[in-house]
């Protein structure tokens, strides 16, 4: 038997998606499987001292979707509660531990050390899974199961990332205790593609899925919506990264949850990136039931924007406000502030433009988390030692370690740079504005983690995207 374990405990609540697709998966190849889910019980601990002494797993998997909260300044960091669990799971049950999820798979080799863990899966989780655990009752021969990472004579080896080229998930949905998530957390999610082929110099999705785009196809994504609606759930995120990458996909997606009337039945929210997004594009995805794009705007400053890597420019940012005024969805524009070589006038510039061009609500992330592998690592290490760079912020101490949260912001923003942010926005409530770093400070960001005014809503009756959540509670 495999059991896996929801370690994620974030609130408002989060379904585990990956986790339920790697359940579905194994119980499709016959292989007994059990979930036990530490974010639905009131005492973990208590529920994993009287699961394990009626159950003999196999092999136990924890799925670790955060590695931290990826949020300046509270910098919360999970991989040390994680190492806690699987020290905690050793004195209940002698099964191998095995770790997984987009968490993990962002620092994968580091996790796996830290944490002692015997196995880990880089990458996509369903087929390695089922490969381990056959392993582990056959030959044992571990250097032939893609994304895991293991031990031989001591050390450490990591087979090469599981991302196959055909992604095929299943679609039944019946693993975790979906109606309870949609109750708590106002929105369950579902993907329809994994990887991305975008070089931002700041992102880590590549890190965890994968840099080839691998997509499902659009019947299969439609009948696990389908499912999600046959258990009372209306409300749908996506999960994968921007939607419309390759725009091909988004059109065939939609045009199959069109077919199937499913955009009359849920309302879903999704990422964008600016560019692609037409006309054609922004009415095929109302008509599929879409209500709320996120899009990752970063800035308009075109500098700032060339930094980033990012294909847009400001006036792609006015085209998408504009196109989905005209059809009926709401916008939220996702700026990341304080990158290298942001100023006070880059800032303004992109402050400005935000409220001339009026979406219905604006998130200021301000500072980069660092992931090795990024290009922001290049950034750091050539404007010289870390130690004096005055850009570099933690709240760790010892030498500068990127599997910690460590995060940039432009130096020349100055001592108090969400000061800043906050007077160029002049108390426009259309922003989340960024948290400032004095204890006592307000928070108006849009930090989802341990967020009770989100909770509380979703708790009332709110069910939505938690951006769009937060902007009705700004309004009423």
């Amino acid at each position: 038997m495999l059991t896996l374990i929801n370690t994620n405990r974030m609130v408002p609540p989060i379904a585990p998606i990956g986790l339920e697709y790697v359940a579905e998966a194994v119980q499709d190849q016959g292989i007994e499987v059990e979930v036990l889910d530490l974010c639905l019980c009131e005492d973990p601990d208590a529920t994993l001292a009287a699961y394990f002494p009626r159950r003999s797993p196999a092999l136990v998997g924890l799925s670790f979707r955060n590695a931290d909260d990826c949020f300046w300044p509270s910098a919360k960091w999970f991989v040390p509660a994680l190492a806690d669990l699987v020290q905690r799971l050793r004195g209940l049950t002698d099964a191998p531990i095995a770790l997984g999820g987009v968490g993990f798979s962002a620092f994968a080799e580091r996790t796996v050390d830290h944490t002692g863990a015997d196995f880990g899966v880089h990458g996509d989780g369903e087929g390695a899974a089922v490969a381990l655990y056959r392993q582990l009752h056959g030959r044992q021969a571990f250097e032939t199961v893609d994304g895991l990472l293991w031990r031989r004579d001591g050390q450490l080896v990591a087979n090469q990332p599981a991302w196959p080229e055909q992604v095929s998930l299943p679609t039944r949905r019946r693993a975790v205790d979906n109606a309870t998530y949609f109750t708590k957390g106002g929105q369950c999610g579902f993907e329809t593609k994994r990887g991305c082929n975008r070089r931002c110099l700041y992102c880590a999705d590549p890190l965890s899925k994968g840099t080839c785009v691998r997509l499902r196809p659009p019947a299969e994504v439609a009948d696990e919506v389908e499912s999600l609606l046959a258990q009372g759930i209306d409300v749908l995120h996506t999960c994968d990264a921007e939607f419309n990458l390759p725009r091909s996909h988004a059109l065939a997606v939609c045009e199959e949850f069109t077919r199937r009337a499913l955009g009359e039945k849920v309302r879903w929210y999704t990422y964008l990136a600016v560019t692609p997004f037409d006309a054609e594009l922004a009415g095929t995805m109302r008509r599929a039931g879409c209500v709320g794009i996120n899009f990752t705007g970063d800035s308009a400053s075109a500098a700032m924007l060339e930094t980033y890597r990012q294909p847009h420019r400001a006036a792609d940012l006015e085209n998408a406000v504009r196109l989905c005024r005209q059809h009926g969805i709401k916008v939220m524009i996702d700026l990341m502030l304080g990158g290298p070589g942001e100023t006070p006038e880059t800032v303004a510039t992109t402050i400005d433009f935000i409220k001339r061009i009026d979406p219905d609500c604006a998130g200021a992330s301000l500072g980069i988390r660092i992931y090795p592998g990024t290009g922001m690592v290049d950034v750091v290490s050539s404007e010289g030692p870390l130690e004096s760079n005055p850009a570099l912020r933690r709240k760790y101490a010892g030498p500068f370690d990127f599997f910690q949260p460590t995060f940039y912001i432009s130096r020349h923003l100055g001592s108090n740079p969400a000061r800043l942010v906050k007077e160029l926005m002049a108390g426009d409530e259309r922003f989340f504005e960024p948290m400032e770093e004095q204890p006592d400070a307000a928070a108006t960001d849009h930090n989802y983690n341990d967020n009770t005014e989100l909770a509380d809503a979703i708790r009332a009756g709110a069910r939505g995207a938690y951006w769009d959540i937060l902007h009705r509670l700004r309004r009423a």
